[in-house]
């Protein structure tokens, strides 16, 4: 499915080495999402990584959802990760897992550490946890409940787990080192109160685990070798290591870290992306302007261009800053470059009479699908006395090298006849209406002999048309870094132009167009038909991407 590339893979070349070695026979990966919202592009990265390395090396690699957090966990959630590693081309190994299918255990190891006098249960409040912590330059201070007796200390946290106290009351926390140089490993939590029904165990727990707890013991009970993370719980690291050397884990996975994308133009802040939901600035987590996994490929993205991207972007230990996102344009461009089917549409229409052509007079035209294959459908493409250009392929008073429409100038029709423009129609106000052009019959499939014409137009017929709505999509966010500056709010950079909605009209080919299939509307860009909207009768296309990169061209000018 991945394919080997020159892109750095530090993690990659490590497993490796290691299967040589003989540290181990296969591997096992996982993919841990908290369903708490919608995969991102970010997490595309992390699941082409996990995914991949198991692939490549014959191993499997799980998916398994910390859900840890019952409050702010939903079902629609967990369908939509399922669908978008589906998509993305991945199967995961076995049923798909749970951390909640391990409370009995993390709950048994928990009482382990109690016993062992390396965990006790506190009655700080959360803010009195936070101040008795310290900070990265002072040592914490012990809890004043730190020293509670084991027997005590087990009869409260049983206490806990059946319902007695109040969130917020009390907490369980490992006994560690108050004065570390690692905050994480001062006294961390392990387990809360909240009195929530969880979406798979119901209403058994009172008491739910951190991720800090659970991560890796999940990890270690499903024999995962590599448990690969970014580069923020690098301080994570050894806590993720303390609690595997002190309880009686059946394995002992390694956490390794990789820097995380960071894509100009976007947010990947779960929290700041339900928000834009929440408040309506989107429409819903697939949104085609959203950098989630469902938005990408509502707007026209394919599962082979996103692997590519991510590959192409490869995985460091280091954080390479930006990744510029002309480079994910280029993957899905140069895969529709390949791929998509060719079709004409004219998005501002601008009607053109052809005067010297009759009525009733029609021609079709076998066209090719795609001009550099022969596996793809030849379109049928009608050629009448009135059609339709776009409005910006015609100028009334065009400036030098405008080679397009003009007043007593030609151009050809792309598959068609050379048409000179005669006459410009317009209304009483002096908006234009219509152009009268004149046709010459003797250049279909050749240039004429005593002149050069440079131009070409896409057209469509008026009689034959598909009429289309065409949401011409852009970036959500008009800076590079929307959430750089804290003291503003990023709502304010959103791009007022992210969607402009056009009624076009498209070639008799796309009155076919299935949901999610995808074109290049010639000299204009590549389209993905919506794979909600759009049914018979009614045909919505989402723009995926233009022909040339402009967002590049507009970087230079500025």
């Amino acid at each position: 499915m991945t394919e080997t590339t020159s892109a750095p893979n530090f993690i990659r070349n490590q497993i490796h080495e290691e299967l040589e070695a003989g540290r181990h026979d296969r591997i096992v990966t996982r993919f841990p999402p908290h369903p708490n919202g919608f995969l991102h592009i970010g997490h595309a990265k992390s699941i082409c990584l996990n995914f991949g390395l198991a692939e490549q090396f014959g191993g499997d690699c799980n998916l398994r959802f910390d859900d840890t957090n019952p409050e702010k966990e939903e079902q629609a959630y967990i369908d939509a990760i399922k669908e978008d590693v589906n998509w993305l081309g991945f199967d995961w190994a076995g049923e798909v897992r749970y951390a909640s299918d391990y409370f009995d255990q993390l709950y048994a190891w928990a009482q382990h550490l109690v016993r062992e006098g390396k965990a006790y249960v506190d009655d700080l409040s959360p803010d009195e946890i936070r101040e008795y912590r310290g900070t990265l330059t002072e040592a914490g201070t012990p809890s004043p409940y730190r020293e509670r007796s084991v027997e005590e200390n087990l009869d409260l946290l049983e206490r806990m787990r059946v319902g007695e106290f109040a969130e917020g009351e009390k907490v369980l926390r490992a006994r560690i080192d108050m004065a570390s140089s690692n905050i994480n490993l001062r006294d961390p939590i392990l387990y809360r109160i909240r009195h929530a029904s969880h979406h798979q165990a119901g209403d058994k727990w009172k008491i739910y685990p951190s991720y800090d707890f659970t991560h890796g013991q999940s990890d270690a009970i499903e024999g995962v070798t590599h448990s690969l993370c970014s580069l923020e719980f690098e301080d994570h690291r050894p806590l993720y290591d303390w609690f595997l050397e002190q309880l009686p884990v059946p394995s002992r996975p390694r956490q390794i870290e990789f820097a995380r994308l960071n894509l100009n133009y976007t947010l990947t802040s779960k929290r700041k992306l339900k928000l834009l939901v929440d408040q309506g600035y989107v429409d819903g987590w697939d949104d085609p302007r959203m950098p989630t996994i469902s938005g990408m490929r509502r707007r026209g993205y394919t599962p082979a261009s996103v692997r590519k991207f991510c590959e192409m972007i490869g995985v460091t230990r280091a954080d390479g800053g930006l990744v510029d996102i002309a480079m994910l344009y280029h993957a899905i461009r140069s895969d529709l470059e390949d791929n998509a089917p060719r079709a004409m549409c004219v998005l501002k229409p601008l009607k053109v009479v052809l005067t010297n052509v009759p009525e009733e007079h029609q021609e079709v035209y076998d066209v090719a699908g795609h001009p550099a294959r022969d596996d793809m459908p030849v379109r049928r493409v009608p050629f009448t006395r009135e059609i339709y250009i776009d409005q910006d392929d015609f100028m009334e008073e065009p400036p030098k090298k405008f080679f397009r429409l003009s007043p007593g100038k030609e151009v050809r029709l792309r598959n068609s006849y050379v048409i000179r423009c005669d006459d410009v129609i317009k209304d009483e106000d002096g908006e234009l209406q219509e152009l009268h052009c004149s046709v010459d019959f003797d250049t279909l499939g050749k240039n004429p002999e005593d002149r050069k014409v440079k131009g070409v137009l896409h057209w469509v017929s008026a009689a034959h048309g598909v009429p289309l709505e065409v949401r011409l999509y852009d970036n959500l966010f008009q800076v590079e870094q929307p959430d750089k500056d804290r003291d503003v709010d990023f709502l304010e950079h959103l791009n007022p132009e992210s969607l402009v909605t056009v009624q076009g009209f498209g070639e008799p080919s796309l009155a076919e167009a299935q949901p999610e299939s995808r074109y290049q509307f010639e000299r204009v860009g590549y389209f993905c038909a919506d794979r909600h909207v759009s049914t018979p009768g009614r045909l919505v296309f989402n723009r995926t991407v233009g022909l040339k990169d402009t967002w590049a061209k507009i970087k230079k000018k500025g």
